[in-house]
Parts: structure tokens; C-alpha cells; sequence
């Protein structure tokens, strides 16, 4: 062996199509797991399939964009020159090294245009005290590093996402503090400022939670919380008056597997929102080996420890769910869970279930319509990346980014893989355009967790946002290639690709933390949608958007009758100023983390809406036409009328630096 190291990665693309070497691997972590010959056969067999389904598509081709009414240069992209050639019998020679840094700085993402996005620090001013520990003492326990997710909740019904934040808690070795970490619940004052209600409330729970999906599961009007742990999971009905009670062990979903990823669904078209957990691996403190690189103590590969089957849990419509993970076909499919999303990926009017695995490949479960669901991540090509290779999956989000009505897919990743983006062809068909759109860019070094695409400045195109710092606690130590603290990621689409506009923006896209779960709504109803990320061993980051100028917009705040009272699983289609838009309301997505439920469209210059389709979930399709914009407007099942929200807008504090 003469001192090789354990494994080397091979030779992986960038985000932007440049081949980069792996590094030697931090210890036997992420490293390719050894297959028997059948299993190998098979697999490779499988991603020839999928491979060839996906190769026998045309490449990648966008469908044109709508021109924004009227016609205009968008704001803060320049317009571009018309095309000019070269002077008859000249040529433009350019030298060696000029070319060279051409190249790099294409490849750096530098050619670029300006962006209009600006965010605004508020965490200093927000009145969130809350600080995330995970519990860790230097031993390297596994579960320290993918604490924690965090939520969006209305639980008081006054129409302004609240916080949820939730915290790991002490481990074997750390002396017990006087007052325990708890998750945190703070209520939306409108003002860019929060109330902590943590006491008042009942959510301060102590266990060391890592996920959460919020819906109301009870059809009572309320929106109730699910939270996974390492250890017995929670799940909080809300009261209606402010207080919420835990029920889960009544309810039957107290599992006690070591959770992550979770989301509410109702995949029978009963009208009862389901649950299904996504579970990690089987971690016993009392057996914990420590593992080390060069000396350096580090966080074992997750293969160290057996993973743990999924659960599925269906809702009886009297307060407590039967367990049908073997029954639905769920049970046939083990690994390790992490991030999650629920969406239609067909079309088909069925929820289907997409479950992202560290170490291994990623789980699509195709909703068969009578209970029971196929698991195909394979032959839908998004099991693996476009290479064939395993991913250490973090977080992973829906949202049709290229506007052709059908609902993509973006999975983030470990270093030394970049962040994956699936276009969805159609026909349970997948590809990967990472390289095409330049998605992944910068992301190499990077360990990427909560992700998703938001429209940002209203102009009708949706950005993509990821959350980035590694896991690895003592990286610096024998890596210099990345670090710890790292700085998270904002791609918007210019010229027909993503680029990085982050440092652009600065302010709190500047700062550097450990991140984990990242959440989007509009915490002041303002039209623009805010930002919270939960920083790992660290202070919350909120991020309120200031983009000047930004365009027309709807908040669309759907109420079920015969469906689920959230209506998780509606699809809506918006249609405003000569484009058609599409969304889902999903109650848990990203990483381990649940999003506002209202769905947000930004219209461009279009001032009214044209027409708003939404099939609930179950199948009834209902239109309203000619509604205004720049309006939350609440959508009721079966009601032809509809309901604008209007809000008193307190003036925001006053902004702080942007460092911090």
C-alpha cells in the first residue's frame, strides 16, 4: 500500500464542465461501498438504462422565455449588443495567456452581469436570541453534524409566517447546562421583528430534533407541527389558542428511529394529510468507535452504522395514523434518509415521494394510485448523478426552474460533488443539466444542505438559493482546499444560465457559517421573499429582501374543504402577462425543513392575474380569472369568490452593518 491513501475520488466535473482531481477521501468516509458481482451487475445494467432513456432525449433546450409587457431590458441585466463579425479578411488572434484567463474567468463565473437582488441582515435587529448547539464534546458523534432544520409557521392565523427553530441537545460527555437547549418558536411581529413565545406556546421541546413539516393534520384549521429526532419523534397539535400538546405517542408516529427528512402528504386522495419520516442510520453512543485522518479526530462515514427504514404512516381521520411503510412497498427500500421532497413529478394528479440518501442512491417513489408506491430513482435517472455516481445527498427541493410546466429537481451534495440540478423531461424521465446551467458552480469544496427555488425579485424567472458549510469540524486541520465555515450560495439565471450572484449582493450572503436548513417565505407580506437560514453552532441568519424595484407579484393562500384543510399537494397555474407559471404547496422540503405554505408567483410588469388554475388534490379543478395583483389573496375550495388579505405594515428597524 506504501502509505496511499484509504481511497481517491476520481476525476469529477465542476458545476461549470472543468474536470477536477479528488483529493484523497477523510478517512474510509464517503467512500465508494464494495458490491458483490450481482449487485454490481445489476446496478450498472440499471444506470445503462437510464443513461440511454435519458441520452435518446434532445439535449438541453429551454423553452423560449415570454418577453416581459411591454418589451424592456430586464431590470439589472444589461441589454445585449447585436452580434458583429469580424472585419473582411481580418482575424482576432489572441495569445496564450490571454486565452488562459478567458477561460478562467468563465470558468469562475466573472463574465457576468450585475444583479438587482439586494438582502438586508436583520438578525441583529430581530430580536432572535436563539443559538443552535449541537451537543458536541469533541468525541465526533455522527448525529452532531446534520443538526438541524428549521420552519415556517402560522400558528397563530394573523397571516405572518412565524419561526420555528430547532436545536440539538446534550450528549454522552457534555456536561448537562443549567437550562437545556430547546427548539424555539418566535412569533412574527410583522415588523421584521419577533416575539419569543417558546414558554407561552409548549414547543420548547428538549430532544435533539433535526427535521420538521408543518400542516394541519387535524383539518381543524391550525397549523400543527411534526418533529424528528434522535430519538422518540413529536408531533405538536395546535390548540387554536396559542399552545400546542404533543400527541404522538397517542397518534401512533412516535417512532424512535434516529430521524431527518419529513413531509406531510395525502397520498390517497382521502383528504387527510399522511406523514412520511425519513430515517438516517442506527447511532448507539455506548458503542461509538472514534475515527481519525492523519491524526485528526473526524466524523465517521455514515456506512459505519446500518441504516434504518423509512416509515409511511397514513392518517385515519380520528387523531391517530396506521403504520403502512411494509404495505405501501416503502419497507422494501432501505437507506439513509436525509432530505426530502413530495411532489407530482408526472403530473398525474398523485403525490409522489422523492427521498434523498447519503452514501447511496436517492429513492423516487412513484405513486401507483392504490396504496402503494414503485420506487424507480434509477430509470428515472435521479438516483445518481449524471456520471453514475453515488451522491452524499444533504437537502433536496422541487420547483419548475425553466418554466415548461413541469416540476424539476435540485439535490445538494458533499464536498467534492457539486450541487445536482434534474430537469424533468416528462414521462418519469429525468437529466442532468448541472453542467448546462451551471447550477453546481462553486460548489466543489463546499458541503451543501437546504436549498430551493424563489423567485426573488418578482421577475417571473425563479433564483436558486443553497445553504453551504462543512461537516467536518476539523477540516482546516488536514484539508486546505475548503473550511469549515463557508459562505452560502445565490444563483440567479442570466444569459441563459445560473450564475452566482452572492458576492455580488454581499451583506449577509457575505457572512460565513456552518449552515444546515434555509427556509423562504415573506415574513412581512412586502411582495418579496425573505430568507432564514439555521447555522449550525451558531445564531440563526435572516435575511429580509430589499431588491429595489422589483415587480408585480401574488401570495396565494389556499384553504382545502373537501381536500386537506392546507391543501399540501394542490397544483396551481398561474397565468400573467403572457406566461403560464406552475407550483405545489409541499409541507416539508430541502433540508429537513418546512417552508411558508402560501405559494408565491412574481409577475413582472403584469398587474393583474389572467387566470389562476388550481386542481386540489383529489383531482377538482377550479379557475378564477381577472384578479389583481400585488395581494395575498386566500383561494377556498369550491368558493367562486375571493378573499384579498390585507395587512398593516409596520416600518421595518432600521438597517444594521452587514457584518457581523
Amino acid at each position: 500500500m506504501g502509505g496511499a491513501p484509504l481511497w481517491s475520488a476520481p476525476a469529477k466535473r465542476s458545476g461549470d464542465g472543468a474536470f477536477v482531481a479528488g483529493p484523497a477521501a477523510e478517512h474510509p468516509v464517503r467512500s465508494a461501498a464494495p458490491k458483490s458481482g450481482v449487485q454490481a451487475t445489476a446496478l450498472q445494467s440499471a444506470r445503462r438504462r437510464s443513461i440511454a432513456a435519458r441520452n435518446s432525449r434532445t439535449r438541453l433546450t429551454l423553452p423560449a422565455r415570454l418577453p416581459r409587457t411591454p418589451s424592456a431590458p430586464q431590470p439589472g441585466k444589461r441589454p445585449q449588443p447585436p452580434p458583429q463579425s469580424a472585419p473582411s479578411g481580418k482575424h482576432l488572434h489572441l495569445g496564450p495567456v490571454t486565452l488562459l484567463c478567458l477561460l478562467q474567468l468563465l470558468i469562475l463565473g466573472e463574465l457576468r452581469a450585475a444583479t438587482n437582488l439586494r438582502f438586508r441582515d436583520a438578525t441583529g435587529t430581530s430580536g432572535i436570541e436563539f443559538v443552535h448547539t449541537d451537543g458536541s464534546s469533541g468525541r465526533h458523534y455522527i448525529v452532531e453534524t446534520i443538526a438541524s432544520g428549521l420552519g415556517l409557521i402560522d400558528y397563530d392565523n394573523d397571516g405572518f409566517p412565524d419561526l420555528y427553530l430547532l436545536n440539538g441537545a446534550s450528549l454522552p460527555g457534555v456536561p448537562e447546562p443549567a437550562t437545556p437547549p430547546r427548539n424555539a418558536l418566535y412569533r412574527n411581529n410583522g415588523d421584521g421583528t419577533f416575539t419569543d413565545v417558546t414558554g407561552a406556546s409548549g414547543l420548547g421541546d428538549p430532544g435533539y430534533a433535526l427535521g420538521c413539516a408543518v400542516a394541519d393534520f387535524d383539518n381543524d384549521g391550525y397549523e400543527d407541527v411534526y418533529i424528528t429526532n434522535d430519538g422518540s419523534n413529536r408531533l405538536f397539535r395546535n390548540n387554536g389558542n396559542g399552545t400546542f400538546t404533543d400527541v404522538a405517542a397517542q397518534a401512533g408516529v412516535d417512532d424512535a428511529s434516529f430521524g431527518a427528512g419529513c413531509a406531510f402528504l395525502d397520498f390517497d386522495h382521502d383528504g387527510l394529510l399522511d406523514l412520511y419520516v425519513a430515517n438516517y442510520l442506527r447511532f448507539d453512543p455506548a458503542a461509538f468507535k472514534p475515527c481519525t485522518r492523519a491524526g485528526v479526530p473526524v466524523y465517521c462515514d455514515p456506512r459505519t452504522y446500518p441504516p434504518v427504514a423509512d416509515r409511511l404512516f397514513r392518517n385515519r381521520g380520528d387523531g391517530t395514523f396506521a403504520d403502512v411503510t411494509e404495505s405501501s412497498g416503502i419497507g422494501r427500500h432501505v437507506g439513509y434518509g436525509m432530505g426530502m421532497v413530495c411532489a407530482d413529478f408526472d403530473d398525474d394528479g398523485w403525490t409522489d415521494i422523492y427521498v434523498g440518501n447519503d452514501v447511496q442512491g436517492n429513492f423516487l417513489f412513484h405513486n401507483q394510485r392504490d396504496g402503494t408506491f414503485a420506487e424507480i430513482g434509477t430509470l428515472a435517472g435521479v438516483a445518481y448523478d449524471e456520471y453514475g455516481d453515488e451522491q452524499g445527498t444533504m437537502g433536496a427541493n422541487a420547483g419548475d426552474y425553466d418554466g415548461d410546466g413541469r416540476v424539476d429537481l435540485v439535490v445538494t451534495d458533499y464536498q467534492n460533488q457539486s450541487t445536482t440540478l434534474y430537469r424533468n423531461l416528462g414521462d418519469l424521465l429525468f437529466q442532468d443539466v448541472t453542467v448546462e446551467t451551471g447550477a453546481g458552480a462553486g460548489s466543489l469544496p463546499l458541503v451543501t444542505w437546504g436549498c430551493g427555488f424563489v423567485d426573488f425579485d418578482n421577475d417571473g424567472q425563479r433564483e436558486l438559493f443553497t445553504a453551504a458549510g462543512h461537516l467536518q469540524d476539523t477540516v482546516e486541520q488536514y484539508d486546505r482546499s475548503t473550511t469549515y465555515r463557508q459562505r452560502n450560495l445565490l444563483f440567479q439565471w442570466q444569459d441563459g444560465r445560473f450564475r452566482d450572484v452572492a458576492s455580488d449582493i454581499g451583506g449577509p450572503l457575505g457572512v460565513s457559517e456552518s449552515s444546515r436548513g434555509a427556509v423562504f417565505g415573506d415574513l412581512d407580506n412586502d411582495g418579496r421573499m425573505d430568507v432564514v437560514v439555521l447555522n449550525a453552532r451558531s445564531r440563526p441568519t435572516v435575511m429580509f429582501n430589499d431588491t429595489p424595484a422589483a415587480g408585480h407579484w401574488t401570495n396565494l393562500k389556499l384553504v382545502g374543504r373537501r381536500s386537506n384543510r392546507s391543501a399540501v399537494g394542490a397544483v396551481v397555474r398561474v397565468t400573467a402577462g403572457g406566461r403560464t407559471q406552475v407550483d405545489e404547496v409541499r409541507a416539508g422540503r430541502g433540508y429537513q425543513s418546512a417552508e411558508d405554505l402560501r405559494l408565491h408567483f412574481g409577475l413582472g410588469s403584469a398587474s393583474r392575474l389572467a387566470r389562476v388554475e388550481v386542481r386540489w388534490p383529489g383531482g377538482e379543478i377550479q379557475e378564477w380569472t381577472d384578479l389583481p395583483a400585488d395581494h395575498v389573496l386566500r383561494l377556498t375550495e369550491g368558493d367562486p369568490e375571493v378573499a384579498p388579505l390585507s395587512f398593516d405594515l409596520p416600518a421595518r428597524p432600521a438597517a444594521e452593518p452587514t457584518s457581523r
